[in-house]
């Protein structure tokens, strides 16, 4: 098998589903079950029938919610654990960070850890001199590097992790969510260090729930679902599948339990359907327990609690007691076609009063019109933002 080369066969794995009970009246229970003929099932598949193929050099990002079985099968791929049922194939080194100490000896210094990590990889220890003072760098392990690991902040620890993964020169490097630990600097860092390693040849599988540095790093992608491959191919087309799918099942709860709620809201447009550049027209009916002077504020998301963008009067509002009509108008929405979450909070004060509404999500619409231009690789979205332009070319 070619040094990059990932095959996965007709995975299955499987756990076990009965934990033994810790008390008295949960052994009692599982006992009448089993005399009522309600037995629990003894096992439950955390993957079923999946395949997975990458040829030397080649990017997947790995997606799905919680539980899918994204990290199982990095761990099948690390042979941390082996499958039920199929067969795992990895030719040559594998640089893993499934998770913030994998691999690292918190008894150890950085320095012994990164040697042991060496030669557990294969690598002779000059390979790994000349590749030392590049990893202590990356982690900004300077003053650190011969100090316990057990003594390390979390971000250190993360840090040094991941730059023994990606610069030891693995054939295959497998990256879990774990990203996620890490500020903005140290997550650009990485990303940018994936791609140097895409770069020189190096097979990257990537578990991330940030969609957007998926599409930034990795060329195809494969949504898990229940242990189940949903889809597999182009990137952008296996997460745009994703985030129907997500979107579709999203649920919409209003909280209350303050002085201000939400009686009722409409999203829409003169013509009834909001389209891309075409205007939003908003219809918020609050509902307050006495007189409040309040500041108001209006978001737009995919459906997580950071807006794509916000809205707010500029000045403060008197709400009387009862139920108020507030009416927002957005002349030219910049939005892409898709599935959007309207959010909506009150305070007192413009900066830091009072809390009277939390910020939350009142209402869900669809906005029509053409799909968010693609991403090149190496750039992350941070937003949807869909901007009209012309362009010319002349010579």
């Amino acid at each position: 098998m070619r040094d990059g080369s990932v095959e996965g066969v007709d995975l299955w794995k499987r756990f076990r589903a009965d934990r033994r009970p810790t008390y008295v009246q949960d052994r009692l229970g599982a006992v009448a079950d089993r005399i009522r003929g309600k037995s629990p099932p003894q096992w439950r598949w955390a993957l079923r029938d999946v395949a997975l193929h990458a040829e030397p050099g080649a990017s997947i990002a790995l997606v799905g919610a919680n539980g899918a079985g994204k990290s199982t099968l990095l761990k099948l791929l690390t042979r941390v654990m082996y499958p039920t049922a199929g067969t795992v194939s990895v030719g040559g080194r594998v640089g893993a960070l499934i998770e913030v100490r994998a691999g690292i000896s918190p008894q150890l210094t950085g320095r012994e850890n990164i040697n042991l990590t060496g030669s557990l990889m294969g690598l002779p220890r000059r390979d790994v001199a000349r590749r030392f003072d590049d990893i202590v760098a990356f982690a900004e392990l300077d003053q650190a590097v011969d100090r316990q690991v057990k003594y390390y902040s979390m971000g250190m620890q993360m840090r040094l992790g991941f730059g023994v993964a990606a610069f030891l020169e693995p054939d295959v490097l497998l990256v879990d969510e774990v990203l996620a630990v890490g500020d903005a600097a140290f997550q650009h860092r990485c990303l940018e260090r994936m791609r140097q390693v895409l770069a020189a040849g190096t097979t990257l599988v990537f578990v991330s729930h940030d969609l957007a540095a998926c599409e930034a790093t990795c060329s195809e992608g494969v949504w898990l679902d229940a242990g189940r491959v949903r889809a597999a191919g182009r990137v952008r087309e296996v997460l745009g599948a994703y985030r129907e799918s997500v979107e579709a099942g999203a649920e919409l709860e209003i909280r209350g339990g303050g002085p201000v709620g939400v009686a009722g809201v409409q999203v829409g447009s003169p013509d009834g359907v909001p389209r891309t550049g075409g205007p939003l027209d908003v219809q918020l009916v609050l509902r307050g327990e006495g007189e409040y002077r309040t500041w108001l504020y209006l978001g737009v998301s995919e459906g997580q609690p950071s807006p794509v963008f916000l809205l707010n009067p500029g000045r403060e509002l008197l709400l009387p007691a009862g139920e108020t009509r507030v009416c927002c108008s957005v002349p030219h929405l910049p939005l892409p076609r898709g599935r959007y979450f309207l959010w909506a909070a009150a305070y007192r004060d413009w900066t830091n009063g009072d809390e009277l509404l939390a910020w939350q999500p009142v209402a869900r619409f669809d906005v029509h019109g053409p799909d968010l231009d693609a991403s090149p690789r190496s750039i992350v979205r941070l937003a949807p933002v869909h901007v009209e332009s012309t362009w010319t070319v002349e010579r």
